[in-house]
């Protein structure tokens, strides 16, 4: 009982992210040709980021669900960007070992969000309004998720 409290707490504290406001623009992303990107382009679509890195099992494990949950809502209004803090060059070299259709960017200030665990994923509405974050690994392609991603983009500020 102790363990599964402790790790209850452990959870709790690991998805409470630095993104206090939900706002979108609290997030510092570059391309990988590293023009900064501006977010604000995203206005008006379900925004998807999962942080990951080359190093972190659990976050490449996650990558086929979420590139298939990609794939079912290709002709929605959602967009998946995958961001790792990780030097460019090493981004690179997965990207080339790895066949994944995804738009990876840099992170630019993982410590100013307070991620302290991978993968962590959040998804903004299309406001630009932070409406999920977690930490940890979850098979993004099953439909209770892909339900999940659909609720959030049809969830407009009114």
């Amino acid at each position: 009982m102790k363990h599964k409290l402790f790790y209850s707490f452990l959870i709790i504290l690991l998805a409470c992210s630095g993104v206090k406001d939900n706002d979108l623009a609290k997030v510092k992303l570059k391309e990988m040709s590293e023009h900064s990107i501006d977010l604000s382009q995203y206005k008006g679509k379900t925004v998807f980021i999962n942080f990951w890195a080359t190093w972190c099992k659990p976050c490449i494990q996650e990558m086929p669900t979420i590139e298939k949950a990609q794939e079912k809502l290709k002709n929605q209004n959602v967009i998946f960007l995958l961001a790792s803090n990780e030097e460019p060059d090493q981004i690179e070299k997965f990207i080339k070992k790895h066949s994944y259709g995804f738009h990876y960017v840099h992170l630019e200030n993982l410590e100013e969000l307070k991620i302290q665990a991978l993968p962590t994923t959040y998804i903004f509405n299309p406001e630009g309004k932070l409406k999920f974050s977690e930490t940890g690994f979850r098979i993004w392609d099953d439909p209770s998720n892909i339900e999940l991603i659909t609720k959030i983009m049809n969830d407009h500020e009114k």
